[in-house]
């Protein structure tokens, strides 16, 4: 009889302390799940507070996941790349700016000894003439200067270009065949003196006329295109030395030749 009442009694206290263990084992299981789940979307400072808060529960304030700490965002590495990548082209496109420069520098090199050329040619042409004293020639920035004194094609007060001096349009015109061709501008200049004829009210269209004349004589050179030839007309707005004396007047009175370089950008 008193066997089985200690079997009884051994069989109504059943050993439970295998389910603390498990419950926190269920517990650790659901706030990794949680920590997953929430750091595939939030940002970095959210993963943070939610790695403080896991840490908390398993290891009273513990950080398990410090070495997370510093996980570098997705939109952070992002812009780290689009940073580098911003930088790389700033750098090519510099590279390649320098490069063009370098090329424009070779090719305004290239055309100036160009135009050293074609100044030897035509300075040949005027001691050939004998004509030093009312031609001369300069490289400028902008191109390659001919300037003539008016009295050696017009005479005074008069835009047409001289009988006499129809030969040396026609010459100067050879010198201007160039392949490939260079623009070229023709300007009229005169001096401060008024003048007012039956043809001309002014110093002004004087000067226009005449720039338009010489390049119409000039043009009947079958070799030369006109589309790469304008006239211009400055008076007496330009002028090159004193007006105030017979000698300055002179030198203002002239007819201008510019020979633009290829490289040179024009309106």
């Amino acid at each position: 009889m008193s066997r089985k009442r200690k079997r009884k009694k051994h069989e109504e206290h059943v050993d439970e302390s295998w389910l603390l263990p498990y419950a926190d084992l269920l517990t650790l299981l659901l706030a990794l799940f949680i920590v997953l789940f929430a750091s595939s979307s939030i940002d970095a400072q959210k993963f943070n507070q939610i790695s403080d808060t896991f840490s908390s529960i398993v290891h009273g304030g513990e950080g398990l996941l410090d070495s997370n700490t510093n996980m570098t965002p997705e939109n952070e590495t992002s812009s780290a790349v689009s940073d580098q990548n911003d930088e790389e082209e700033k750098k090519e496109a510099a590279e390649d700016t320098e490069k063009e420069k370098d090329s424009e520098a070779d090719l305004e090199a290239a055309e100036r000894e160009e135009l050293k050329k074609i100044q030897k040619k035509i300075e040949t042409y005027i001691e050939d003439k004998d004509l030093s004293d009312k031609f001369s020639t300069d490289l400028t920035d902008e191109g390659l200067l001919l300037t003539i004194n008016d009295n050696v094609l017009f005479n005074s007060g008069s835009s047409e270009v001289s009988v006499k001096d129809e030969e040396i349009a026609k010459e100067i015109s050879d010198l201007l065949v160039m392949d490939p061709p260079r623009e070229v501008i023709i300007s009229g200049h005169t001096d401060n003196v008024p003048i007012s004829t039956s043809s001309y009210n002014s110093n002004w269209e004087l000067s226009v006329m005449r720039s338009v004349n010489f390049m119409k004589l000039v043009l009947e050179n079958d070799k030369l295109d006109p589309r790469w030839f304008s006239a211009k007309g400055y008076g007496e707005y330009k002028p090159i030395a004193s007006n105030d004396t017979a000698e300055g007047r002179e030198k203002n009175r002239r007819v201008e030749v510019l020979i633009l370089p290829r490289t040179a950008k024009t309106e």
